[in-house]
């Protein structure tokens, strides 16, 4: 098979990388990988050229959910990457919604859970696949996603936040260098490769054992906050989550959603932020506080929809 082929959706029959498996061993295990789109054709022929030109040593499928994108992103999959399995949403159902029945419809020993603006680096899918191999206990691992610039994307490790772990990222106390561990604590400074609380859904390579223990993704978030649910689940069911640095993914943040977050995508994510205090905190919580908590982040979504809209004005003009 042509190199070329490979890059445009060639799945090599064997086991990616053209090797013949020897009589009597057991070949690699096989990713499903899913990828949800919206309006990214440019980093979606980017993100998929990378997976196929560094395919995994085992068997891999690509599923791609497109939600109604209306830009011709379906349109390219259909024509450049045809051996890709390609659904055509009629609507945008979000990003659980998208991706739970693509999963589902998995039967390999792992699920890649993929956003279209990343790009796959050499060796990532394997090193992770052998990490998860040797660790039985692990049911999500996680790689350094890279900036553009090579710097860390933050988002790669997080812990669960608390309301003083999200004071200090969202004002940015938590940020500065010496910051309290208390208000730095949601970027889980002090992991540097290990378990961790949460790895970001942009990059979550699922065991497909423990995501049929456990479930997908809770369809009651609409988009942002059910990659941290999702992991919150798997600790609760006894699953550790590992963030590995030593595979490496390039992340174009805000690829998809562009700098300014719209009124529906502000809603959303703040939103995610009240479902997920209210389903794994709030009851164990004074009324008092969780009343203190809904209110910020109440004022936090209005701030933000205003300081977004103000932007998307000025980039107007």
């Amino acid at each position: 098979m042509a190199a070329g082929d490979l890059a445009r959706g060639g799945i090599a029959p064997d086991a990616g990388h053209g090797r013949l498996i020897a009589p009597g061993l057991t070949p690699p295990p096989g990713i499903d990988v899913v990828i949800v789109s919206f309006r990214c054709e440019a980093l979606l022929r980017d993100c998929l050229d990378s997976l196929f030109a560094h395919p995994p040593r085992g068997p891999i499928t690509v599923r791609v959910v497109d939600n109604a994108s209306g830009d011709g992103t379906a349109a390219m999959v259909r024509r450049e990457f045809p051996r890709v399995e390609l659904t055509e949403n009629a609507e945008n159902l979000g990003f659980g919604r998208a991706n739970n029945p693509a999963l589902a419809r998995g039967r390999a020993s792992y699920a890649l859970v993929l956003n279209p603006d990343t790009r796959v680096t050499e060796g990532a899918l394997d090193a992770l696949v052998a990490l998860m191999e040797a660790r039985a206990e692990i049911g999500i691992a996680g790689p350094r996603l890279e900036l553009e610039d090579g710097s860390l994307d933050h988002a790669s490790r997080r812990s669960f936040p608390t309301p003083v772990s999200a004071l200090g990222h969202f004002t940015g106390l938590g940020r500065r260098e010496g910051a309290p561990g208390a208000l730095s604590a949601y970027r889980a400074p002090g992991v540097e490769s290990g378990p961790v609380d949460a790895v970001n859904g942009a990059f979550m390579l699922i065991r497909r054992r423990a995501l049929e223990q456990v479930g997908a993704f809770d369809t009651r978030y609409w988009m942002y906050m059910e990659d941290l649910d999702l992991c919150y689940r798997f600790a609760d069911a006894g699953w550790m989550t590992w963030f590995e640095p030593s595979a490496t993914v390039i992340h174009v943040k805000a690829g998809t959603s562009g700098p300014h977050r719209s009124l529906r995508l502000n809603h959303a994510f703040h939103y995610g932020m009240y479902r997920f205090y209210r389903d794994h905190y709030a009851s164990a919580r004074s009324p008092l506080l969780n009343l203190a908590v809904y209110a910020g982040i109440a004022v936090k979504l209005c701030v933000a929809s205003v300081r977004s809209a103000v932007a998307r004005l000025g980039g107007s003009r």
